[in-house]
């Protein structure tokens, strides 16, 4: 029996709920856990089990369990192992998966018990951790994982008081945890669909007149413009669309271009789809031509067969329509009419003559972000800071630069910790490039792009607080000047790429700008970015203070065209992403991660532009 569908057959969100789907998915890792030397943990989908703990002085029945952190410092259980028995270094069977997301920083402890012999016998959800000795704690966050070539980590179990955080506190031994990134993650379902016979939504009247003076009026039919929705059904019934085609124009027997779907996406290739053909209309009104429901084996059956599939259309039955059916199949116009008893409500599926075709099906394993970081690739993290006087005069509180007494950070200091705390991780040296442009050194011109260290001869400073303290020294050093070019900075960023190319380094280098004002070098700025798009770069720009940032937009090509340079070159790929700090809003999801959060996608284009592929 088919289900009913639980959406209404006009779309009038449809467009709007595609728009809201997120462009990317979480890869899902599986961690373990082991105690001797180390605990295991798995990655992308992670799998994170304990592997095992060693130096213990006694034997023992431990019990790992896992938590988050969240951002208030409270923990959240995830999950519990199982009781190894008398072991002093065991390793658990359980694994954990969770989803990995970029741009969040995910800190995650976990806790060995030694568990009771009394309580050996009870489900390990059951037992009360107050009730267990305590064995040691270690902490870390999913991105130390998942950046190491082998995806294992091995930590110190400590013990005391407040477990790590005292200076007393004692090693108990050491936990590994591994990290596996799920091949569901991975799996990528092109298919190429086709339909036959499409019948027409579309009709229109006009007024004859006939010999006699007659007006009459006849309706005709017009050619519809056709598209699919492929929606997956949620465990609580609820339709979520996946992808859908482009519109086909006047088109009864409409072949789209391919649609791609991860393996991921759907939960398993048994799940089943609901695919669906809409006639596009202007005003979001949809209308349906009609659906089909098949799993991901079905549609590759039908493709080895070389055979359609009828679409249909389901009808709720009224009370005096039921009355008046006196079968359960009728042949109606040529069309096939099947009855449903579903929950003591008659529902019918008109068959129709329309077919759905699958042209081609095909599965392939893409590498992921994860699988590059494997392959030892890097981020490198670059800062550019506008020290225009637009800014204000750093000394008084309604400037930007103002360094607040209290240690509240300024938007400057904010954007650089929301997107340094995410990128740090990946940063195997954590010597971050830092410049600064628009302001005048002590007895010299204006510079658009000066070293923020004060250095004449090299511009990386130690780590996120590296950066903090040459921003806050060079307030001290520089005159704030203007105008506001972009362009010298960009260049030099995409310099030392270009040298790390040259050398066949494996790193991907992400540039921080951050300004007031809109730049009055745009042609120039365009020129380097047009350049830069080549290389291993991708470019954030976060907007601070009340400026109308319209025209920094022309930047970013999610927002509109492609960059074209003087000469008429366009731009290979999109690499900047354009944010105004003030969207951010109070307690929401930082804007700044929201950003981050396309940079493994850009990440992938590059490599896959430049066919560079991990040998894992």
């Amino acid at each position: 029996m088919l289900p009913v569908d639980r959406r209404q057959s006009a779309v009038p969100e449809l467009t709007k709920e595609i728009n809201q789907m997120p462009l990317t998915k979480p890869s899902m890792l599986s961690l373990s856990l082991v105690v001797t030397k180390a605990s295991t943990l798995r990655s992308s989908c992670l799998y994170l089990l304990p592997a095992y703990v060693i130096v213990m002085c006694f034997p023992s029945d431990p019990m790992a369990v896992l938590y988050s952190k969240e951002k208030d410092g409270s923990l959240k259980e995830l999950t519990r192992t199982e009781v190894v028995l008398n072991s002093l270094n065991p390793k658990w069977i359980t694994k954990y998966t969770m989803a990995y997301y970029f741009e969040t920083v995910q800190n995650l402890v976990f806790r060995v018990y030694d568990i009771d012999t009394q309580f050996h016998n009870q489900d390990v959800k059951m037992l009360k951790l107050e009730e267990q000795d305590f064995l040691g704690e270690a902490s870390c966050t999913l991105a130390q994982i998942v950046t190491k070539s082998d995806r294992s980590l091995t930590m110190d179990l400590v013990c005391g008081e407040q477990f790590s955080g005292q200076a007393h506190a004692r090693k108990f031994g050491k936990l590994t945890i591994f990290a596996e990134e799920s091949i569901s993650s991975k799996t990528t379902v092109e298919l190429k669909l086709r339909c036959s016979e499409l019948e027409s939504k579309d009709l229109f009247s006009k007024s004859v007149q006939t010999h006699q003076n007659s007006i009459i009026y006849c309706h005709f039919e017009s050619y519809d413009d056709p598209f699919l929705v492929v929606s997956k059904t949620t465990e609580s019934g609820i339709v979520v669309p996946i992808c859908k085609t482009e519109v086909m124009k006047n088109d009864h027997s409409p072949t789209w271009k391919p649609v791609f779907l991860k393996i991921q996406q759907i939960g398993s290739k048994e799940n089943p789809l609901i695919i669906e053909c809409y006639d596009f209309n202007s005003n979001g009104k949809h209308s349906l031509i009609g659906k089909i429901q098949k799993s991901l084996l079905d549609l590759e059956k039908l493709h080895s067969a070389g055979t359609g599939a009828n679409l249909f259309i389901p009808t709720a039955m009224g009370p005096k329509q039921e009355n008046k059916v006196k079968s359960s199949l009728i042949r109606q116009h040529n069309c096939q009419l099947s009855l449903f008893n579903h929950d003591n409500h008659w529902i019918s599926i008109q068959v129709l003559k329309s077919q759905l075709f699958v042209e081609s099906y095909s599965e392939k394993i893409q590498y992921t972000f994860l699988d590059y970081l494997a392959f030892g690739y890097e981020l490198n993290f670059m800062v550019a800071i506008d020290f225009t006087a637009s800014n204000g005069n750093p000394r008084l509180p309604d400037s930007l630069h103002y360094i607040d007494p209290s240690g509240r950070p300024n938007a400057y200091q904010r954007a650089i910790l929301d997107v340094g705390e995410v990128l740090q991780f990946y940063d195997s040296d954590k010597r971050f490039p830092a410049w600064g442009f628009g302001a005048r050194p002590i007895d010299g011109p204006v510079s658009h792009c000066f070293n923020l260290n004060g250095s004449s001869t090299y511009c990386e400073v130690e780590g996120i607080q590296g950066i903090m303290m040459a921003y806050i020294s060079a307030l001290h050093n520089v005159s704030l000047a203007g105008p506001t070019l972009f362009g010298p900075v960009i260049t030099s960023a995409a310099h030392i790429a270009s040298q790390s190319l040259t050398n066949n380094e494996r790193k991907y280098f992400v540039l921080l700008i951050i300004t007031d004002g809109v730049i009055t070098d745009l042609q120039e700025t365009k020129d380097a970015l047009v350049q830069a798009a080549d290389l291993p770069l991708s470019i954030l720009i976060v907007g601070v203070g009340g400026a109308d940032f319209k025209e920094m937009e022309i930047l970013d090509a999610d927002k509109g065209e492609r960059l074209e340079s003087t000469t008429g070159r366009v731009a290979v790929r999109d690499i900047v992403q354009f944010v105004p700090l003030r969207d951010v809003q109070n307690g929401d999801v930082s804007v700044v991660q929201s950003l981050l959060a396309e940079l493994p996608s850009q990440l992938l284009e590059y490599m896959r532009s430049r066919k560079i592929q991990p040998t894992l």
